[in-house]
C-alpha cells in the first residue's frame, strides 16, 4: 500500500535526528514566502503535529514541496530525495482530490484561478468570507485585509486580491481556490464544467 503524503511527511520527520528536526523547525519559521507559519504553531510540537501544520498551511502537495526544500536547506539531502520520490509516486498513482473540481479536468487549482480571473472578478459575491479565510491562513496580512475590505465593490476587492496576494505562490492560489469552493461552489462548478 502506498503512503499518503501526510504519512510520508511524518515518516521523513521521524527519521530526522533531534538536532536536524530542530533545524527543520527553525527553517520553517524563517521562510519568507507566504503563507508564513507562526512560531506558536511550531514551538514544542511533535513531528506528527508539525506534519499537520505543514499540510494545513500549504496543502498536501505544497507541504511536500516545502518539506523537500527545507530538508535540502538543512543538509538532509537523502531524506529530501526519498520524499521527492514519494511525490512522483503520489502524482502518478493517487486518486484525484474529489474536493477540487478542477482536478477532474486535469487542471491544477492555480490554473483554474488564473484562467477564470475575469469571471471570478465579476461574479464572486462572498468576498468578505474569502478574505477572512485568507487572513486566517496568513495568505494576506492584517494591513492588506483592511485595505481590501475598505474598497467599495466586490469587483474592486477581487482585482486587488489578484494584483497582490494571489501572485505570491501556487500554495496561496490553492488556499484561495479552496475558499472559493467553500463559499462560491455553484460558480466554481459552473466554470469547471466549461473547461
Amino acid at each position: 500500500m502506498r503512503k499518503t503524503i501526510k504519512l510520508a511527511l511524518v515518516s521523513a520527520l521521524e527519521d530526522l535526528t533531534k538536532d536536524n528536526f530542530d533545524k527543520f523547525c527553525h527553517q520553517l519559521l524563517d521562510r519568507r514566502e507566504a503563507p508564513r507559519v507562526k512560531r506558536n504553531k511550531v514551538e514544542s510540537k511533535s513531528r506528527l503535529e508539525i506534519a499537520d501544520v505543514l499540510v494545513s498551511h500549504f496543502t498536501e502537495e505544497g507541504a511536500l514541496r516545502v518539506t523537500v526544500a527545507l530538508l535540502k536547506a538543512i543538509g538532509c539531502r537523502n531524506e529530501a530525495e526519498e520524499l521527492g520520490e514519494v511525490n512522483v509516486q503520489v502524482s502518478v498513482s493517487a486518486p484525484k482530490d474529489e474536493s477540487c473540481l478542477c482536478f477532474s479536468k486535469g487542471m491544477k487549482c492555480k490554473d483554474f484561478v488564473e484562467k477564470h480571473r475575469g469571471q471570478l472578478i465579476q461574479r464572486v459575491s462572498n468576498i468578505a468570507l474569502i478574505l477572512d479565510e485568507l487572513l486566517d491562513k496568513e495568505v494576506i496580512q492584517q494591513e492588506t485585509y483592511t485595505r481590501i475590505r475598505a474598497l467599495s465593490t466586490s469587483q474592486e476587492k477581487m482585482r486587488e486580491l489578484y494584483s497582490g496576494p494571489l501572485q505570491a505562490s501556487a500554495a496561496c492560489k490553492k488556499i484561495f481556490y479552496d475558499s472559493l469552493l467553500e463559499n462560491e461552489k455553484p460558480l466554481v462548478k459552473e466554470l469547471s464544467e466549461k473547461d
